[in-house]
């Protein structure tokens, strides 16, 4: 007898509402999330495909795995060659100890101490996102009655690629739990909001606790260190001036420089693009437009021009490699939740938001980075650019056939 089997032969026992069928819904979502469901929709107007909502969720993580091993030697390279240059040899904290112990050590010419000592700042974050959560999620699966989709490992994984290292972990927790319950949960869970989960939670904690998410002493967790980014350099110096940080546009590309834990990458951003654009996850006309957006904007600041402002020379290129463009584009445009859903509407959203990051990283010298922001934007603004296109759709349709 299968387990199943068994539990409805005894169900009769109990009373609706009762204990087995409160572990009996908590079962199915455990099974759900192993196992591929198999409720299938059968009637119109709905559609059936051989790809569920589990596959795609995990296509998106293995997506970012380039962007995680980025992380990993980027911040244990930029860690130890901060302890390098300030001359630190007696290095304190409970993650020197372990290096210590295993015999690592803290030479940034080393492959392996670098991805040792990123492992133990993102671990620590990631570990932390998932739990504090995924007690936000249970509980409201509990509350609710929905299973517990593949949705938030989605989410936990992108919002710990977009801290700073040195991100507080009381912090970590309580950004990810506003960015469930406001910008996912209330409006319904997964599939219902209309913002970005994890930017939600980034950007609560970006206006909530500005000296911990900005400025340059926070992007190389090293006490006594600052390191400006190459964008905060470029907003007061012009992109000319990232020679003098020994910063070429290659190494951006790479992403060896200062910036959060996964964003400072754009060839591991672009390996998951390719990916994702394979598999059909993401939808090429956000990409398009965005990447038009930012383009066709930024030449025409750049012929603009400006004596006051560096940031109008900069050129698209060194935009796109530069922050968190890459990774947002990749990962947060491309999320097709909170994005526009017809054809011609996920266009003019990407075009918004190419639109908008270079007017907030140019325009506005308060926030030097701007995709975060930008891409909020255009959550709010795809509803109303969806109802545009579909009202232009009706209308040239009726004058065809009148």
């Amino acid at each position: 007898m299968g387990l199943r089997s068994f539990f409805d032969s005894i169900e009769p026992h109990f009373h609706k509402g009762g204990k087995l069928e409160k572990f009996f819904a908590i079962y199915e979502m455990v099974e759900s999330f192993i196992y591929t469901p198999k409720f299938v929709t059968r009637a119109a107007p709905h559609a059936r495909d051989d790809i569920d909502l589990k596959r795609v969720m995990s296509y998106v993580v293995l997506a970012t795995f380039p962007c995680v091993l980025m992380a990993l030697y980027n911040t244990g390279y930029q860690t130890n060659m901060a302890l390098s240059q300030l001359g630190i040899e007696d290095v304190p904290g409970w993650r020197a100890w372990i290096l210590s112990a295993l015999g690592v050590g803290f030479n940034p010419d080393s492959l392996f101490a670098n991805i040792m000592h990123g492992l133990l700042y993102f671990l620590p974050v990631y570990i932390v996102t998932l739990t504090a959560g995924g007690i936000v999620e249970v509980i409201f699966s509990i509350v609710r009655g929905h299973e517990i989709n593949e949705g938030f490992f989605v989410t936990s994984m992108l919002y710990a690629l977009i801290l700073p290292a040195s991100s507080p972990l009381w912090m970590v927790a309580l950004g990810i739990i506003f960015g469930v319950v406001l910008g996912k949960e209330v409006f319904g869970g997964t599939g219902k909001n209309f913002l970005n989960p994890a930017l939600v939670g980034r950007a609560f904690l970006y206006f909530a606790y500005p000296a911990a998410m900005s400025g340059d002493s926070v992007w190389t967790p090293v006490d006594g260190f600052s390191g400006a980014t190459a964008l905060g350099v470029s907003a007061l110096q012009g992109h000319q001036a990232l020679g003098s940080i020994d910063l070429t546009w290659w190494d951006a590309f790479i992403g060896i420089m200062q910036g959060s834990l996964g964003e400072t990458s754009a060839l591991a951003c672009l390996i998951g693009c390719v990916f994702l654009m394979y598999t059909k996850i993401a939808n090429w006309r956000l990409i398009a437009g965005c990447v038009a957006g930012t383009a066709g904007f930024s030449l025409l600041l750049n012929l603009i021009g400006s004596d006051t402002n560096p940031m109008f020379a900069m050129p698209f290129w060194w935009h796109m490699v530069l922050g968190g463009w890459a990774f947002g584009l990749v990962f947060m445009v491309t999320e097709p939740v909170s994005a526009a859903h017809t054809n011609a509407g996920r266009f003019w959203y990407g075009v918004l938001i190419g639109f908008m990051v270079i007017m907030i990283r140019v325009i506005n010298p308060a926030f030097p980075e701007g995709m975060m922001l930008a891409i909020l934007f255009g959550n709010i603004f795809a509803p109303l650019i969806d109802y545009v296109v579909v009202r232009a759709n009706i209308k040239r349709r009726a004058a065809r056939n009148a």
